[in-house]
C-alpha cells in the first residue's frame, strides 16, 4: 500500500508541475497576443426611429495590430484610410453608397457589402475581415457586426467634431503605423481650418446652413450634424435657438427670409443620394431673392456628397474648409 501511495502522490506532483508548465506557456500565448492587438472601448448611444429615446453601447474590442483586411461602412473613416494610402488594406464597402472622389472602391477587387443600412452580413462573413469600421447608420446593428470580427465604432460626436475627428485618425494611425502620417496630415488641416476661422471671424457675417431634399427644408445650428461651419469655422448663427437633431429642424422659405442671413449654406440631398434634385430651383424663390445671401451672391452650395455622406475624413474635412471658404471670396 505504501509503494502504491508513494507511486500516486508522485503522478500527482508530475501532473502539477505539467498543467504549471501549460498555464505559464498559455499566459506567455496570451501575453503575445495583447502586444499584438489594440485594445479598444466602443462607447457610443443608439437613438431610436422616432428619435424619442436612446440607448447606450458600450463593448471593448482587441483589433490586430496592422490590420490586412477590413471592411469599411463610413465614408469619412474610408476617406481617411485612402488617404493615409491603406487601400490595400481595404476588402469590402457598401459600393452603392461611395462618393465620387472615392470612386476607386467601386471597382470589383473591393466586395460589396450591401447599403449603409442594410448591411449583408453573409457577405461580410464570407471577406472573414480582422476589424469592422462602423458609424451611426449602422449603430444599432453593431451586435451583428461584432460577432463576425472586432467592430469599431468611429461616428463623428458632432457637440466636439474636431477632437473627435482627430482621435478617429490618430487610432487609425496606431492601428496601421501610421502615427506620423496623421500628425502631418492633421497639421495641414489645423492650418486650414485656422486659416478660415481667422478670415470668418473679421468677416463677421451670420449664416444659416439648410439641407434641402424633396421640396422641403431642414436647419442645422452650432452641435448639430454641420455644425462645424459654426463651432470651428468661426461663421456666426443667424439663429441660436435650431433645435439640435440629426434630421435638422423643418423650416420654410418664410422662415429664411425673417431670419435673412448674410450667407446661406446649401446640403443638396438628393444630389448626395444620386436622384434627381430641384434643390436649387425649389429654395431660389421670390422670398430667398429678398435675403441679403441672395443680393450679395452668398448662397453657397456645398458639396453633398462630401458633407451628407462622407464627414469627418482627413479629405473631406479639408474639403469641408474649401466649401465653406467660398462665402468669403
Amino acid at each position: 500500500m505504501k509503494k502504491w501511495a508513494f507511486a500516486a502522490v508522485l503522478m500527482c506532483l508530475v501532473l502539477a508541475l505539467a498543467a504549471c508548465g501549460s498555464s505559464t506557456k498559455d499566459e506567455k500565448s496570451n501575453a503575445a497576443s495583447n502586444d499584438d492587438t489594440i485594445k479598444i472601448e466602443n462607447n457610443f448611444g443608439v437613438t431610436s426611429e422616432d428619435g424619442k429615446s436612446t440607448n447606450t453601447v458600450k463593448e471593448t474590442v482587441n483589433v490586430p495590430k496592422d490590420a490586412k483586411k477590413v471592411v469599411v461602412f463610413d465614408m469619412g473613416y474610408l476617406d481617411t484610410l485612402d488617404a493615409l494610402g491603406l487601400s490595400d488594406r481595404v476588402v469590402g464597402v457598401p459600393q452603392q453608397n461611395i462618393p465620387a472622389y472615392l470612386k476607386q472602391y467601386k471597382d470589383s477587387k473591393y466586395a460589396n457589402v450591401g447599403g449603409l443600412k442594410e448591411p449583408d452580413f453573409e457577405k461580410i462573413a464570407e471577406l472573414n475581415p480582422d476589424v469592422i469600421f462602423i458609424s451611426g447608420r449602422q449603430a444599432s446593428q453593431f451586435k451583428e457586426f461584432n460577432e463576425i470580427a472586432p467592430t469599431v465604432y468611429v461616428g463623428i460626436d458632432t457637440t466636439n467634431y474636431m477632437d473627435s475627428f482627430k482621435a478617429n485618425t490618430e487610432l487609425a494611425g496606431k492601428i496601421f503605423n501610421k502615427e506620423d502620417a496623421v500628425k502631418t496630415e492633421l497639421a495641414k488641416v489645423d492650418d486650414q481650418i485656422k486659416e478660415l476661422n481667422e478670415k470668418a471671424t473679421k468677416a463677421n457675417e451670420k449664416a444659416l446652413i439648410v439641407l434641402g431634399t424633396q421640396g422641403s427644408l431642414s436647419a442645422y445650428g452650432a452641435g448639430s450634424r454641420f455644425g462645424l461651419i459654426h463651432d470651428v469655422f468661426g461663421f456666426g448663427q443667424t439663429d441660436k435657438k435650431i433645435e439640435v437633431s440629426t434630421h435638422g429642424q423643418t423650416v420654410t422659405s418664410e422662415y429664411v427670409y425673417e431670419k435673412n442671413p448674410d450667407v446661406l449654406f446649401v446640403i443638396d440631398r438628393d444630389s448626395a443620394i444620386g436622384e434627381k434634385s430641384s434643390v436649387k430651383k425649389d429654395l431660389e424663390n421670390e422670398l430667398i431673392k429678398k435675403t441679403n445671401a441672395y443680393k450679395n451672391g452668398k448662397i453657397v452650395y456645398l458639396n453633398a456628397e462630401t458633407w451628407y455622406l462622407a464627414g469627418g475624413g482627413i479629405e473631406s474635412v479639408s474639403q469641408m474648409v474649401t466649401d465653406a471658404s467660398a462665402a468669403l471670396k
